[in-house]
């Protein structure tokens, strides 16, 4: 089951968001809209995997969609013992709007390990 970080209530204190799903292959983010401010995140998704015996032509996918359009994709061999796709982006949002971030896997000869989504709140403080 996954394992949700929320912060502990609205107001000056940066917010901090996360989703660790474990080895599972698909995990999601939601991000409530704010009635008070503009915010900017920096989002983070990583999926970790492990090379098994199986030998060579191990691979893993990971797509990241961003509110149900898909914002990025990639699919690379798996080289090691174990093996990770990271990606990362920013996203503003606007007083009033929410964030659904969604990671999907796909694996061939290698297991997954774990699934995470990190959201935090940069600030100019």
């Amino acid at each position: 089951m996954p394992v949700i970080t929320r912060p502990g209530s609205e107001g000056d204190a940066a917010e901090r968001w996360a989703v660790d799903a474990g080895g599972a292959d698909i995990a999601t983010l939601d991000i409530p809209p704010s009635a008070h401010r503009r915010r900017v995140f920096a989002i983070d998704v990583r999926f970790v995997v492990r090379a098994s015996a199986a030998g060579p032509g191990a691979w893993q996918a990971l797509s990241v969609d961003l509110d149900g359009v898909r914002e990025w994709s990639r699919r690379i061999d798996t080289h090691g013992q174990t093996d990770a796709l990271d990606y990362h982006c920013r996203r503003v949002l606007e007083v009033g709007q929410a964030l659904r971030v969604r990671a999907v896997t796909k694996l061939g000869g290698a297991q997954r390990v774990r699934l995470l989504i990190e959201a935090e709140e940069q600030t100019t403080r």
